[in-house]
């Protein structure tokens, strides 16, 4: 895969440890929802390390008074694309639990493996906010440029994607689509498989997070 401005890959021993547990066909539904929530906080963290809205605020120490910035109130959104999505909320929570939280529903069709929108509910104001969209796996990129592009339909204008895992195919697909939306990644998979899996992967996000089939 080539290189973009808008790409950043994690290369962090403490993200790679926990992906190596969360690929394994062994771990528990508990333990894999828990290392989701934990890989996201590491990636929120590293992801708005160049930049979050913030203002200053005066503090009264022990000794004196000192002026500190603090992050805006209400100034962060988190999008999951639903329902794997869901899964990282909680690992952004842990950093801004007042973040509010929209919803964009999509799924694939598993023939043309082409996005199909099904639900979307926004926050009031999301267009004034720093809007973070998640999704664990970044396979085809289809529903990722749909969402954010929903998103821009609506006026945001300060996007970041997420996704813990994501094939060189779909990477690509969403940095040309949305050159100024930073996309961040924990890990680059090898390749796409015939039926739009991420290889080597770690199965249906979905199904392991919540149990299902």
């Amino acid at each position: 895969m080539k290189s973009y401005d808008n790409v950043v890959i994690f290369d962090h021993p403490l993200i790679r440890h926990k992906i190596a547990i969360l690929r394994d066909e062994k771990t528990s539904m508990k333990e894999f929802r828990e290392l989701v929530e934990e890989i996201t906080t590491l990636m929120t963290y590293e992801s708005l390390k160049d930049g979050v809205p913030t203002t200053e605020i005066t503090v009264k120490t022990p000794l004196e008074e000192c002026t500190q910035q603090v992050v805006k109130d209400n100034a962060i959104a988190i999008v999951p694309i639903l329902r794997a999505g869901l899964g990282m909320v909680n690992g952004i929570h842990v950093l801004f639990p007042s973040a509010r939280v929209g919803h964009i529903g999509m799924y694939r069709d598993e023939e043309t493996l082409q996005p199909k929108s099904y639900y979307c509910k926004l926050p009031i104001g999301i267009e004034d906010k720093l809007v973070l969209v998640v999704d664990p796996m970044l396979a085809t990129g289809g529903s990722a440029c749909d969402a954010i592009q929903l998103l821009k339909d609506r006026g945001c204008k300060h996007i970041k994607f997420m996704a813990i895992i994501g094939a060189p195919e779909g990477v690509s697909k969403v940095a040309e689509a949305h050159p100024d939306v930073n996309i961040y990644v924990s890990t680059l998979d090898r390749c796409l498989n015939e039926h739009g899996y991420i290889l080597p992967g770690l199965g249906d996000a979905g199904d392991r997070l919540f149990g299902t089939k």
